[in-house]
Order: structure tokens, then C-alpha cells, then sequence
């Protein structure tokens, strides 16, 4: 479990009974262009931040749990709850959170008098819920208990699987949506589970079973994570889904063009739950984040980032800083998972393409030296199935670079991605950082109610390859900016200032 919490002394934070209340004066800048000319304008705004100490008991239901990733996060959860541990050839393996930046990740606090540096890990600076707590459930078309799911995975090592059985074969997913139109036809042989009737009869029953879930299992709250198969790109189109009251008409009228994972969507925000997309799709079409808006619940996505492209979003924006002009990235991906064999279908691959394509677009942007208006690098991505491999995604990539006077760079990575195992305290992060923000409120200087954040969640754009952003904000792929803004959120919550790394007090004459 997590440590003590940390308290911070002073007359910025305020600890009550019931929360913590926090003064934080928010810098920014405001700038403008003519021609070379730039123009920066600083900019100061007070803000009150209230975060309720209450953790609450939370529910996760995800949309796949008998998939890959679902069954290791179950396995994942019991196994550190219980304190089960397994022997492998390599010895006696413990259970740990690693890869959770929530659980494993720590902040920087600052030197105590000797110097000696102090961290924390980012679930000791707030009240968070710790995944051992939580309680798990879920949708899936493959009606197989958890326990043969995980075994048909293959992720887990087999001493783990045996200790596993007697808790997770008693866990059978509810049945879901089954849409030939949107997966491919491969998965087919899978579907043994699935929700009959209209859209509207899916969509009511997705929302009693929410309720239910929270009635039988005595939990305050609900996130409901999809992390199902990859669906193809729904059409935007107006009338259907490009109002809130137009999607929910269309959902009436039983029109095909609305996903599965839509439904899930707008059952989630009728029913007040907070909703996250793990896969590439465009699940959030104009109409469910007007929604979403309307009921006042958070939404996040699209699309795990895990392994390839996780390492993609650090090395281009490290190569970018440093001055250095990536022109070529070609990614190659092999995998033999049920995801790979999904992605052979030439739609379902397209929604894959898009979000891993897109990584580095901030980073290309954010230097006009290196890249003219319009220039891009060629990035190229292929992924092609494999069974053999199982779940050890093998991921290869690229990169060449222009560097000082015409000479050129390649770097050339081989990555094993161990695709479940990235994702699955990834999906934990996302979850427990989503109901974190439930219990955020703010107010700015001179307003008399706090109110919630903005229903899209870009807390979470860490951890998934196309955060979806409000429409006019500026989108933020690289990993170290994402990470970051994690951390000084934290800090904030407790009424302490960015970190800035500029270490002043040890470099002035007096110190």
C-alpha cells in the first residue's frame, strides 16, 4: 500500500478535514507575431484548487476483459492484493506495479539540509486509490471465464497462472456489443457473448449493467476503460453524430454508422461515469464529447502507449531538441496477439496507422528552424501478424537524421514490446488518475463556486498515443511535456510551484 501522505508547510495549502485546499498563482504567457517580430506578454492567474481527501471505493469495468490486457490486469491486481509470488527459471518472482507512474514513478521534492535528494511516489502527494482496492469487472463477446481467458493469452508465466485459477475463474465478462462492420471478420469465432437487439436496447442494457455492477459490488464510483479490439473509423457525418442530441436520435433510430464503443460512450455519460478509449478508434465523435460535456463526466483517449511508440515520442523529441532533423522513420511491428490479428483487416489497421503516425507532429512543429511550414518526415509504420510471438510484440524502427553540414544519422532500435505488461498498469494509471480529477475542483480569483475541469481529460495524454484535446487547445504528444504536466498538477494540489530544474540556490555566490 501506499505510504503516508505528504504535508506540505505552508500558507498556501490548507488541510481540512475534508479536503485540501490550495493557493496557486498559475504562469503563463501570451504571445503575438508579425512576421519575425514576437512579442511575450507574462501572464499571472490566481487559482483556488480543492481536492476531496475521501477515496472513494472504486469499480473498473472494462469493454475486453477476457482479452490479453484484461486478464493480465486482473492477475496483475490479485496477485499484489494477495502478495502472490511464482517461480520461473529465473527464480521467485514478486508482484509489483512497475510501469505505473502512479505506483513506481516518483517526484522530486527537493535536498534536505545535507543535501541529500528526497522523492516520493506520485501516490503519496494526494489521496489516490491504490489498485489493490479496486474492484474489477466487465464487458466482453467471448463469454470464457477469466481464468481459460488467461491461459489462451499466454502472457503470464505458468506457475502464476496455476495460483491465479480459483480467483479469476470465477469472473465471466458480461456480454457485449458485436458489430461485424467495425472489427474484422476474424474475430468471428470469438463471439459467443453478445448483446442482442437495437442500439438503443444495447445501449439501455450497457447502462443497467453499470448500475448493477455498482449495486452488487458496493462501490461509490465507476471508470469504465475500452480496451477491446480495434474498431475502424466511424464517418463523421452531420445529422448522425455531430450533436449530442443528433447521436443519441441516431442511436434511437438504430443507424448503423454508430460504433460499439460509441455506445459505451454515451451510456457512460448518461449514467455520470467517466470513460476512457485504450484503441485507436475515433470513439468520440463530435456528438459524445457534447455529451459528455452536457452530463459533466470525463473522457479520455484514444490509444495505449506502451512500447514502440512510447520509445517514439521520447527519441524524436530528444532528437528535436537537441537540434537534430529526423527525415525518415520507419516503424515495422510483428505480433502474434489477438490485436494483430485484428489489425490485418485493412480498416481496422488505417485507425492503428493514424494515432501511431501522429506522435510526433507537436515535436516537428515546435521548431521552425529545423522544419519549414508544410515539412514533415516520411514515417512509414507496418505491423504484420505473426501467432508465434504471442503477446512479445517485436517492434523495429529507424531513424535517420539531418545533422551539421549535410552529413546524415541513423538510428536503428529493436524494441520486445511485452505488449500486455506495458498496458495493463497503464491502464490502472489511466483509471486512477481519471478518478482523481472526479474529486478536483477549481475556482479562479474573484469566482464565488469551484466548478470541475474540462470533461476532456488531457490529464491522461501520457499515457495513450492520440490524446484527444478540447477543440482549440494545443495537443501535446511529447512524452517528457506529458509527464511533466503530471507532476506539477500534483504540486499544485498541494500549493507548491512547478518544477523547474533550475537549482539557483546552488549556483549563487552565497550558497
Amino acid at each position: 500500500m501506499a505510504g503516508a501522505q505528504v504535508q506540505v508547510n505552508s500558507p498556501n495549502v490548507r488541510y481540512e478535514k475534508e479536503a485540501i485546499l490550495a493557493q496557486y498563482q498559475y504562469q503563463s504567457t501570451e504571445v503575438t507575431r508579425k512576421g519575425e517580430e514576437v512579442t511575450v506578454t507574462p501572464i499571472e492567474t490566481q487559482f483556488e484548487l480543492r481536492t476531496d481527501r475521501k477515496v472513494p471505493k472504486l469499480g473498473i469495468m472494462l469493454v475486453g476483459l477476457g482479452g490479453n490486457n484484461g486478464t493480465t490486469v486482473a492477475a496483475g491486481i490479485i496477485a499484489n492484493r494477495e502478495g502472490i509470488c511464482w517461480r520461473t527459471r529465473r527464480g521467485v518472482q514478486q508482484p509489483n506495479y512497475f510501469g505505473s507512474i502512479l505506483q513506481a514513478s516518483c517526484l522530486r521534492l527537493g535536498f534536505t539540509a545535507d543535501n541529500d535528494e528526497v522523492t516520493v511516489p506520485l501516490n503519496r502527494v494526494v489521496p489516490m486509490v491504490h489498485p489493490n482496492d479496486v474492484v474489477l469487472g466487465g464487458w466482453d463477446i467471448s463469454k470464457t471465464n477469466l481464468a481459460e481467458a488467461m491461459e489462451r493469452s499466454g502472457v503470464l508465466e505458468y506457475d502464476l497462472q496455476r495460483q491465479m485459477k480459483p480467483y479469476l475463474e470465477k469472473i465471466v465478462p458480461l456480454p457485449s456489443i458485436y458489430q461485424t462492420d467495425f472489427i474484422a471478420a476474424n474475430q468471428k469465432d470469438r463471439a459467443d457473448n453478445v448483446l442482442k437487439g437495437t442500439k438503443q436496447e444495447q445501449l439501455d442494457k450497457i447502462r443497467q449493467d453499470i448500475r448493477n455492477f455498482k449495486a452488487e459490488n458496493g462501490v461509490d464510483k465507476v471508470v469504465v476503460l475500452w480496451t477491446a479490439t480495434t474498431e475502424r473509423f466511424a464517418s463523421i457525418e452531420e445529422g448522425l453524430n455531430d450533436t449530442a442530441d443528433n447521436l443519441l436520435a441516431s442511436i434511437a433510430a438504430n443507424e448503423a454508422e454508430i460504433s460499439p464503443s460509441t455506445i459505451f460512450a454515451v451510456a457512460c455519460a448518461l449514467e455520470k461515469t467517466s470513460y476512457i478509449n485504450g484503441s485507436p478508434q475515433n470513439t468520440f465523435v463530435p456528438g459524445a464529447v457534447e455529451l459528455a460535456q452536457r452530463e459533466k463526466t470525463f473522457i479520455g483517449g484514444d490509444d495505449f502507449k506502451s512500447g514502440q511508440t512510447k520509445m517514439k515520442s521520447v527519441l524524436v523529441e530528444f532528437l528535436v531538441g537537441a537540434g537534430i532533423k529526423p527525415e525518415c522513420i520507419a516503424s515495422y511491428n510483428h505480433l502474434g496477439n489477438n490485436d494483430g490479428k485484428n489489425l490485418q483487416s485493412p480498416a481496422q489497421f488505417r485507425s492503428k496507422e493514424i494515432t501511431k503516425s501522429n506522435v510526433v507532429d507537436d515535436m516537428v512543429a515546435s521548431n521552425q528552424v529545423l522544419y519549414k511550414e508544410g515539412e514533415h518526415p516520411d514515417h512509414c509504420i507496418v505491423i504484420k501478424y505473426m501467432p508465434f510471438v504471442g503477446d512479445s510484440k517485436r517492434a523495429m524502427d529507424e531513424y535517420t537524421s539531418s545533422i551539421f553540414m549535410g552529413g546524415s544519422n541513423t538510428l536503428v532500435i529493436h524494441n520486445t514490446c511485452e505488449d500486455s505488461l506495458l498496458a495493463a498498469p497503464l491502464i490502472l494509471d489511466l483509471c486512477l488518475l481519471c478518478e482523481l480529477m472526479e474529486r478536483v475542483e477549481y475556482k479562479k480569483k474573484g469566482e464565488a463556486d469551484f466548478q470541475r475541469f474540462h470533461s476532456v481529460c488531457t490529464m491522461l495524454s501520457y499515457m495513450t498515443k492520440a490524446p484527444i484535446v478540447p477543440e482549440g487547445t494545443p495537443l501535446v504528444n511529447a512524452l517528457f511535456r506529458q509527464k511533466s504536466c503530471v507532476e506539477n498538477f500534483l504540486r499544485a494540489l498541494v500549493g507548491l510551484s512547478p518544477e523547474n530544474n533550475m537549482m539557483l540556490e546552488y549556483k549563487t555566490q552565497d550558497c
